[in-house]
């Protein structure tokens, strides 16, 4: 595994969530509460929301490729399952537990810990396969 390879995991895992977003756009407009403009995109965050978002997936996939290493995590079949778990199991708990707090409807914590745990397999996938 190589920082190259964390560049790549965090791309296909960014290309991955604008897709999954995409599809899921209106439900997920309508669980978080974001307005749609009149364009009937969301309104607000912009590039800077897109920005923050990449360097935060960079710095999942860095740290997944530190655990993977450290844990000797070196096939595409067991990184796939780890990151499946990272995501299943800290990512969408976390996700879970703050969206009940902030009084979000369940769906949303569907949406995005469905990409959280996704995601994370796919940057798990990846790093073991470069």
């Amino acid at each position: 595994m190589t920082y190259l390879s964390v560049i790549i995991a965090a791309g296909a895992a960014y290309a991955f969530g604008a897709v999954w977003y995409m599809a899921l756009a209106k439900p997920w407009m309508a669980a978080a509460g974001v307005e749609a403009g009149e364009n009937g995109r969301p309104k607000g965050g912009g590039g800077k929301a897109y920005v923050i978002s990449l360097i935060c997936i960079i710095l999942v996939a860095g740290m997944m490729r530190h655990a993977f290493t450290q844990a000797g995590i070196d096939n595409p079949a067991k990184g796939a399952l780890s990151g499946l778990g990272l995501g299943l199991f800290i990512a969408s708990p976390w996700i879970a537990t703050n969206n009940a707090f902030e009084g979000k409807p369940f769906n949303l914590t569907l949406i995005n810990g469905g990409y959280a745990t996704i995601g994370c397999a796919i940057i798990g996938a990846i790093l073991t396969a470069i």
